[in-house]
């Protein structure tokens, strides 16, 4: 097996596991949004936070490892965050 073989399973499996952990945050983002009836959890946004965080520090681990490109992780952090942020503008409505 060639290095560059290696390097695109590496980079296949990099972008694999950091889209299951955006689509956890994801999850975490439409049952929240499902729930819009209950009122702000000040608990649930802290998790979502600290998801986040560490979503992005995964991401940013990624790309200085070169085992996805930056503008690929950013796409995914971007995603996440206009999600993130549609929830809260909807929690903020229903104030």
């Amino acid at each position: 097996m060639s290095s560059s073989d290696v390097m695109e399973q590496l980079h296949h499996k990099a972008l694999l596991l950091l889209q299951e952990d955006a689509n956890k945050i994801e999850k975490l983002i439409e049952v929240q949004m499902e729930n819009l009836t209950t009122r702000k959890c000040p608990l649930y946004e802290e998790v979502l936070d600290t998801q986040m965080y560490g979503f992005s520090r995964e991401v940013d681990f990624a790309v200085r490892a070169g085992l996805v490109p930056e503008s690929t992780g950013k796409q995914i952090l971007s995603k996440l965050e206009r999600n993130l942020a549609q929830l809260y503008e909807a929690l903020n409505v229903k104030e």
